[in-house]
């Protein structure tokens, strides 16, 4: 299912827009007045965009050990923030309490968090699967999609 878009083609052509570019579109009108964006190290690159997943930051130790491969990652008093390709939150449930940040975009606090941890290369990204499962275990909470369906 999609949304045609005729004003952007100049053939005259409809465009299919998919629910994954509306909401690529509507996150890019979006802008959080009171907000800061993390700095991703100088050397690395974006090629899958960039969103970052907040934890409490009395759960930040006990998931690094259990990833496979861990990207950037920030910390403040409050929060340990994972960066993430970007829409890594498309059809999948984050459980609470963490949060989802699209664009890496952070409450501005008085300490800017600070980088704990900066993978080998040039790629920032911790796998968002991994962490997904990795905090579910961490909560003692079940994945979205194992769980069972009501009527």
């Amino acid at each position: 299912m999609g949304v045609r878009d005729t004003s952007a083609s100049g053939s005259g052509a409809a465009q299919v827009l998919n629910l994954d570019t509306l909401v690529r579109l509507r996150r890019g009108q979006q802008g959080p007045a009171s907000s800061g964006r993390l700095p991703i190290p100088e050397g690395m690159t974006l090629p899958l965009g960039c969103d970052a997943v907040a934890v409490p930051a009395h759960l930040g130790p006990l998931l690094m050990p259990r990833l496979p491969r861990v990207g950037c990652v920030y910390a403040d008093s409050a929060y340990w923030w994972w960066i993430v390709p970007a829409d890594s939150d498309v059809a999948l449930e984050w459980p609470a309490p963490a949060h989802y940040a699209t664009g890496a975009v952070v409450p501005v606090t008085p300490c800017v968090p600070a980088l704990v941890h900066r993978p080998d290369g040039i790629l920032p990204y911790t796998p968002p699967i991994p962490l997904y499962l990795a905090l579910c275990r961490v909560m003692d909470t079940i994945p979205a999609w194992s769980r069972p369906i009501s009527a």
